[in-house]
């Protein structure tokens, strides 16, 4: 199962058990009519952390979605802790010419789509740890 929200410059999907080919329809057709609307590239968020499994045929699709979309997408955050998801991910910057990324964390793939620089965002957490333990 898979819940979709879609923003002006983004679709974000999150997975919840086993992910069927129905669902990747599913969002495929949510982004080709965002893309559609948009005339523009776009961002995707895609959260698979409560993803359980997932079928041969959902990783070929995913694939040719991919390769169909090659010049549309700007930035794909990926939420994930299974490392073959990650492989898939790996395999799939070939045949695309986003960014993609893989996130341990929401709030790190939420910044990175939006554009804040990571290293920035951890150098800001750093002083304000250090500044916490001065005035303590």
């Amino acid at each position: 199962m898979i819940t979709t929200d879609v923003l002006p410059d983004r679709v974000e999907m999150r997975a919840y058990g086993s992910l069927t080919l129905a669902d990747c329809k599913t969002f495929e057709d949510i982004s080709d009519r965002q893309l559609q609307s948009q005339h523009r590239p776009m961002d995707l968020f895609i959260d698979l952390r409560s993803m359980t499994e997932c079928s041969f045929d959902v990783a070929v699709e995913e694939l040719r979605f991919v390769r169909q979309h090659r010049g549309d997408f700007n930035r794909v955050a990926v939420l994930t802790d299974d490392q073959l998801v990650t492989w898939s991910v790996w395999l799939s910057q070939f045949f695309t010419a986003a960014d993609m990324r893989i996130f341990d964390t929401e709030r790190a793939a939420r910044r990175w789509l939006d554009g804040v620089d990571l290293l920035e965002d951890e150098a800001d957490a750093e002083a304000a740890a250090l500044e916490d333990t001065r005035t303590h």
